[in-house]
């Protein structure tokens, strides 16, 4: 029997399906749009109209017309594939945001614990950074009207806290270790949202560059961390795309361009209104012939996929980690007078052997996601050839087989790390636990833990004996998670690390909760592995 689950988050998968793009060119405005559709015949444009007209002015209850027309057209676009959609005005803001790669606000990042708006990082660069508030702050007012104990919801601080560049907001903090509230005038700015969330030397010789989406800045992102990283002894590369959703395909063909040759075949696309285009990289590449691993997973899709099958089929580079998401298709974004618009799928991309990822979609929506979450039972753990259908094998040009049928396989596969697992951890982390202990731990203890220097230090000192998992486990217990003690043996190793990364990540963001995690990730540990054995096998000709 089918997972009911995956029909309950269904709503969720949507917003899946819209953040999963890849996108061509520059958005278009409704009007730019050939009117030869309504060729299709005027009696049935009539006859919709005629039936929005019937239920307006006819049905029992008051209808509000927005929301029929919106949920009519999210219908209409979800009959054509998964990756088609519409967007209704409120929430395209929000969805470009992240492609564009900025917003304007004040630049912090909170989380509402206990009825109180709370700093969980204040990003640099932001106004709120260059002004002093600092993590761990608690706001409870916001231009003179009281925010902290009153029942406020994300999206109310949200709409407060941004605004026009330029534009000032008044918040008045609590902050521990002092009893004075503190006053700040904060002017808007520009708040960058980076798609290059860490980058860094993972070992002496090895740099790991993680990537979050393909968003109009994450070339620029990466040549800075590049560089960074140049600078330093960088012999291998690990390049993280793991649940990577996409993003433009302009960014991913760049990126591709750093890692290939001039004029090798990244990838072409093709529809039936879209001709054949092909895209080569050029003599700009700065990483052609040093040793590379991309790490892909079941979340990385469509601008993720281009890269990693480019680098694939090109034969370049190793992949390491889980079969990809399989969506092959390209979007174009058309914006209506309204704020609204449609992201309509209006051709395939193909990979340099011409695969199509894309993986099936004609029993629907839900099933379409249903078969991603079956998908790592029934595959095998290892590549196996005779799974495969002979028309899913490809050849590259140094006469290597790969595999269509939907995704990207990797060249290496790791299995899900479920080692640790036990219904005990399954019902702290269902409750956000092990976060919301760590922040409680931090707040408590941030001055003597920023002591430690870097997130190394960190992972020597914090929890060298069992007091802080005593309390934790107390911590559960108070918050309904009652002590199991065979559950605990099995996952207490777990927890401990979730809890420390959780500590690095509330003192130093993703600088410290990166490289926390990455100390017992199979997929990188095993991109480490490769890369030092091409190193040593070099170093011995």
């Amino acid at each position: 029997m089918k997972d009911n689950r995956i029909y309950i988050f269904l709503p969720l998968l949507l917003a899946f399906a819209i953040a999963t793009g890849i996108f061509i060119g520059s958005r278009y405005n409704v009007s730019s749009v050939n009117s030869k559709v309504f060729g299709l015949g005027f009696s049935k444009f009539n006859k919709l109209n005629d039936i929005f007209n019937y239920i307006l002015e006819e049905y029992v209850d008051s209808v509000d017309r927005e929301i029929l027309i919106d949920g009519s057209l999210s219908v209409i676009m979800q009959e054509l594939d998964p990756h088609s959609a519409y967007i209704p005005p409120k929430n395209l803001i929000a969805i470009n945001e992240p492609l564009d790669g900025n917003f304007e606000g004040i630049g912090i990042e909170f989380r509402i614990i206990k009825d109180t708006v709370v700093v969980l990082n204040v990003i640099e660069g932001g106004p709120s950074k260059v002004i002093g508030i600092e993590a761990g702050d608690r706001i409870i007012e916001i231009d003179g009207h009281p925010v902290a104990g009153v029942g406020i919801e994300n999206k109310d601080v949200v709409n407060v806290l941004r605004g026009g560049k330029g534009t000032r907001v008044d918040v008045s903090i609590m902050r521990r270790g002092t009893t004075a509230t503190l006053e700040y005038e904060i002017t808007r700015g520009e708040i960058p949202i980076r798609s290059v969330v860490i980058s860094y030397m993972i070992t002496e010789n090895i740099g790991l560059i993680k990537i979050n989406r393909f968003s109009a800045k994450t070339y620029e992102e990466y040549q800075k961390a590049f560089d960074e990283l140049s600078s330093k002894k960088l012999e291998g590369l690990i390049l993280d795309l793991r649940g990577n959703p996409g993003g433009y395909l302009s960014a991913s063909i760049n990126l591709a361009d750093e890692f290939l040759p001039d004029q090798n075949l990244i990838m072409y696309t093709e529809g039936k209104s879209q001709p054949r285009n092909s895209y080569y990289a050029t003599e700009k590449g700065e990483y052609e012939d040093r040793p590379l691993v991309v790490l892909i997973d079941q979340n990385s899709a469509s601008a993720s996929e281009i890269v990693a099958g480019a680098l694939q089929d090109n034969d370049r580079g190793i992949i390491i980690g889980r079969r990809s998401f399989g969506k092959g298709m390209v979007q174009r974004q058309y914006q209506f007078p309204d704020g609204s618009a449609i992201r309509l799928t209006i051709a395939r991309y193909y990979t340099p052997t011409g695969r199509c990822i894309q993986r099936p979609y004609d029993h629907g929506l839900a099933e379409y996601y249903y078969k991603l979450y079956q998908r790592g039972e029934e595959e095998p753990n290892k590549i196996d050839s005779t799974y495969f259908a002979d028309s899913l094998k490809y050849t590259t040009p140094g006469g290597r087989i790969v595999y269509g049928g939907g995704g990207i396989l990797p060249d290496i596969l790791v299995e899900l790390d479920t080692l640790g697992n036990s219904p005990y951890l399954d019902n702290i982390r269902s409750n956000n636990l092990m976060s919301r202990f760590a922040f409680d731990y931090t707040d408590h203890h941030r001055k003597q833990l920023l002591d430690f220097e870097d997130v190394r230090i960190l992972d020597r000192h914090l929890m060298t004996t069992d007091d802080v998992m005593q309390e934790f486990i107390a911590y559960a217990d108070s918050n309904g998670v009652e002590f199991d003690e065979t559950g605990y043996a099995i996952s207490k190793d777990r927890i401990a690390m979730w809890i420390k990364a959780f500590v690095a990540d509330n003192l130093w963001s993703n600088s410290g909760l990166y490289p926390m995690l990455h100390k017992s990730d199979n997929d990188v540990q095993e991109a480490i592995r490769v890369l030092n054995a091409e190193r040593n096998s070099a170093l011995d000709k």
